[in-house]
């Protein structure tokens, strides 16, 4: 098998897919068996240890985007950077926002792992739009 065979854009795109399948997989199970009261007696160390099973698959997720960014071809790699950047700024200005929104104005406190699934619904929407990599 030759260097360009290794890299095809398809082969990238299906490791990617299998790879957040697999890790979206294992948090969707974890966070089902806390909803349904699995981890409802965890206390003190074993919690803290919970709550780092539960971010294992977000690590593992956006190591899954980072490969797929590095295996991709310079095209897919300079859209990924841009729509990366112009997620995470959304996402971070959003978060802060509504961080003095509880402050300030009392809104409701809204629990910090939201950031992740804030940042890639931010991705998601911002996509169709940066479709150049220029």
């Amino acid at each position: 098998m030759n260097a360009v065979a290794l890299s095809s854009p398809q082969r990238v795109n299906r490791q990617y897919i299998i790879r957040t399948l697999l890790f979206m997989g294992g948090y969707v199970a974890v966070n089902l068996a806390a909803i349904f009261g699995a981890f409802d007696d965890v206390r003190g160390g074993g919690a803290a240890a919970l709550a780092l099973v539960v971010t294992a698959p977000l690590i593992g997720h956006t190591w899954a985007a980072l490969v797929y960014w590095r295996d991709s071809d310079e095209f897919v790699r300079g859209l990924m950077a841009k729509r990366f950047i112009l997620a995470a700024g959304i996402a971070f200005c959003f978060a802060s926002a509504w961080g003095f929104m509880e402050t300030y104005a009392g809104a409701w406190h809204a629990p910090g792992f939201l950031i992740f699934p804030l940042f890639w619904f931010t991705y998601g929407v911002i996509s169709p739009f940066i479709r150049t990599s220029h």
